[in-house]
């Protein structure tokens, strides 16, 4: 009998996965034989240095790119085996995705964008949805915004405009990229409560590629990758303890 994600009450995993560039000589392992899950309702950082094979996990885990060998679900759909088009579809409707860069899209104002992946997907929202929507614009307090365009907003507004955006659809899994690269201290803190709070108060899963101890110290669950390896998978940390685990890890000067 198959086993999808969501039999292990995981909202994406892979199984197996080995991601390598090039050829021949010239090969880099990007991932080796990586194993891991995103816990449903679970706020994950997967941290390490860069090179050490975390973004490219989040980029196969959610789609946007492809294993070399291995399996990958999202939700509960194997992604491995399918065509552009499908994939395409099952990742509009399973995954939501907040990057460094925001991603906006500069003609649309802010309640456009936010309603972009339903457009996206020829979906009108339901009644149900639009509460929602209104509901997120309103906690993410942009509710005096929406008419606005992205130039008009700060940094740590068009970021929480972005996370709406991901939230609107209520996903399996977000997916965020260094979501506070971008922003200063106190806005970074500001999104990765939000972050938190997605997580905590609406079940939503995290999980959030970071270099930054500061910002892996929000989630209730860090992963650590070195050279394409798992070097660690636990519970929460302090920024202190994060960043002398990133430091263990480093190579010798």
């Amino acid at each position: 009998m198959q086993i999808n994600s969501s039999d292990l009450g995981l909202a994406a995993r892979v199984a197996g996965l080995t991601k390598t560039y090039g050829a021949g000589s010239g090969t880099v392992t990007a991932l080796d034989d990586v194993s891991v899950g995103i816990r449903t309702g679970e706020f994950t950082a997967v941290i390490g240095a860069s090179g050490s094979g975390k973004s490219t996990l989040m980029h196969v885990m959610a789609g946007l790119d492809t294993p070399t060998s291995g399996r990958v679900w999202l939700g509960e759909t194997e992604l491995t085996s399918l065509g552009d088009r499908e994939l395409t579809r099952v990742r509009r409707r399973s995954a939501g995705f907040v990057f460094q860069s925001f991603n906006l899209v500069p003609v649309l104002d802010v309640r456009s964008n936010i309603l972009l992946p339903f457009e996206l997907d020829g979906h009108r929202p339901s009644k149900d949805e639009l509460t929602w929507i209104d509901h997120l614009i309103g906690t993410l307090g942009l509710s005096a915004r929406t008419a606005q365009r992205p130039y008009e907003l700060s940094g740590g507004q068009q970021q929480r405009v972005a996370i709406a955006r991901a939230l609107a659809t209520r996903p399996a899994v977000i997916f965020a990229d260094e979501p506070t690269g971008n922003l200063d201290s106190r806005t970074g803190r500001e999104v990765l409560a939000l972050l938190a709070e997605a997580s905590s108060l609406h079940g939503q899963s995290i999980a959030m590629v970071t270099h930054d101890p500061v910002a892996a110290s929000h989630a209730d669950r860090i992963i650590m990758l070195a050279d394409g390896r798992i070097v660690h998978d636990g519970g929460r940390l302090s920024a202190a303890d994060a960043s002398e685990l990133m430091l263990s890890v480093e190579p010798a000067r």
